[in-house]
């Protein structure tokens, strides 16, 4: 029985079946009967996404289409595809759904922001495809989505279906291909779901720097005064845990826009990473794994169902997705004002950089465009130092123009509205990885406190020699020695030797994004 019957023909797709914008209890129905998942002992709907447990960033392409390539960022991330290519593999995931007897369709926005939301269309062969992107793009009412109308992005989803390796510009069996000029994005030869999510950002970080609104991947969280804060880091710099804040309401967890109205979230969910999770490490997370989210590749009970969060024999990557409803202190809808203060975390395992310093704008350009951390040394191979990581905006991977064109966006919204960006560093003191101590999380919670009650702001500066930046001298409840990095070092000069060598680092990297 179809549910809110919907015509396909348009893209020629004649299924009889079409399930649209089904509730998740309906959607739970077909996934538990046909799809193989299970509802846990929590009540979310526990699922695999096969054979990949990842996105696959090698197998992205753009077509390379003339009224788009001179605003592309080619190279790794934005990978050209021919206009045939596309269409061999639009067709190739038309004819599998074709296939199916039944097949699902979620009709969603993309921003809370109705000046700059998109109209986006899900068409899938999978119940726990629909019911994920019910749960990560913005949910329409009835009177919306009775009057959805043509979206402006449509994915077709046939993940269970390969692409043809000897296809032009393939190099494997799976495909995820992005039309710009037609609004379409087809995916082959990968289930995983997350794939969805990204391609709706890669789309609005094309589409919204068009129109001077910056896309960005970072958190955001509001005061009850109205101040709001932006927080971006790469993995393990503790982007969640820090803007995460009972005292704040969560606006988003992972993509927005600045545009002239204020900061909106992009998505209507969030999609968390699970691994070894509980209830006291993450309690507004573990609380959301209930009834109507979707828990991706974790191991589970076969008997009692109960979630086994530290088991990783799957994949590091399980997830977690639901409708960011389930977080109690989210804010509804998720738009905001104009940042009052813009985070960048680093983890720097080499133990130099200060815990807290003052960014001048011209210096928040430079460390959005760097967007660096350090993962700390593996045994494996014998390397006894830390590993340098820059990607560029917080986010090379979803980026479509040239990062300098994001960090120009940045700089002119800052100078516009005032905001003031800080550099805070969650890794090493005292020496690096091995040697110092990982910052103290209470630490950095005393310095995110006194960026959002202003005391950091007039507080005394001391200029680090290194890299320029303006350090306080006092942040209530850190110690001020550990504020100055070179004084928790036994060795003030075998200090200077790291400091100087990390910021070289920063130099040969910030050279591949120079203008010729």
């Amino acid at each position: 029985m179809s549910v809110n019957p919907i015509d396909l023909s348009g893209y020629g797709i004649h299924v009889t079946d079409i399930i649209h914008n089904a509730t998740p209890a309906r959607l739970y129905e077909f996934a538990i009967t046909g799809q193989h998942a299970v509802i846990s002992a929590s009540g979310a709907l526990a699922t695999r996404s096969g054979d990949k447990t990842g996105r696959s960033p090698k197998d992205k392409r753009i077509v390379d289409h003339p009224d788009s390539s001179a605003d592309i960022w080619w190279g790794d991330i934005n990978m050209r595809l021919t206009d045939r290519s596309f269409a061999i593999n639009r067709q190739r995931a038309i004819d599998y759904l074709n296939t199916r007897d039944q097949i699902y369709v979620f009709d969603g926005f993309a921003g809370w922001d109705p000046d700059h939301r998109i109209k986006v269309r899900v068409i899938a062969e999978s119940a726990y495809h629909a019911l994920f992107m019910n749960n990560m793009l913005i949910r329409p009412d009835a009177d919306q989505l009775a009057n959805f109308g043509e979206p402006d992005v449509v994915i077709f989803n046939a993940g269970a279906f390969p692409a043809n390796p000897y296809t032009a510009q393939m190099t494997s069996t799976t495909s995820i291909d992005l039309s710009i000029e037609q609004g379409e994005f087809v995916i082959l030869g990968t289930q995983y779901a997350g794939e969805m999510k990204k391609g709706v950002f890669t789309v609005m970080n094309y589409l919204m720097p068009k129109r001077g609104v910056l896309s960005m991947h970072c958190s955001a969280n509001q005061s009850a005064a109205g101040d709001l804060t932006l927080f971006f880091g790469l993995s393990g710099t503790g982007k969640t845990t820090l803007s995460t804040d009972p005292a704040r309401q969560l606006i988003g967890d992972d993509e927005h826009c600045w545009s002239e109205n204020g900061v909106f979230n992009i998505e209507g969910g969030c999609y968390a990473k699970v691994i070894h999770l509980s209830k006291d490490s993450e309690p507004e997370i573990f609380d959301a794994i209930r009834y109507g989210a979707v828990l991706e590749n974790v191991v589970f009970d076969e008997t009692t169902h109960e979630v086994n969060y530290d088991d990783a024999s799957i994949t590091e990557n399980t997830r977690v997705a639901y409708p960011i409803e389930f977080i109690k202190n989210a804010k509804i809808p998720c738009v905001g004002p104009h940042p009052k203060n813009i985070i960048f975390l680093t983890c720097d395992a080499f133990g130099v950089l200060p815990p807290v310093s003052k960014l001048t704008t011209e210096q928040a350009m430079y460390h959005f465009v760097s967007g660096y951390t350090a993962k700390t040394a593996g045994t494996e191979m014998n390397v006894n130092e830390p590993t340098a990581t820059f990607s560029a905006c917080f986010g090379a991977a979803f980026l479509m123009w040239h990062p300098l064109k994001y960090a120009e966006l940045l700089a002119n919204q800052i100078r516009a509205h005032h905001a003031q960006a800080w550099l805070v560093n969650t890794g090493w003191a005292g020496g690096p990885h091995g040697v110092g101590k990982r910052m103290s999380l209470k630490h950095t919670r005393a310095i995110i406190d006194a960026i959002h009650d202003g005391s950091l702001a007039d507080a005394e500066t001391r200029t680090d020699p290194t890299f320029g930046l303006e350090v306080p001298t006092k942040c209530v409840g850190v110690p001020s020695e550990i504020l100055w990095p070179r004084d928790a070092w036994a060795s003030g000069d075998t200090y200077d030797i790291a400091a100087a060598k990390l910021a070289k680092l920063f130099e040969d990297n910030y050279k591949k994004f120079e203008i010729k």
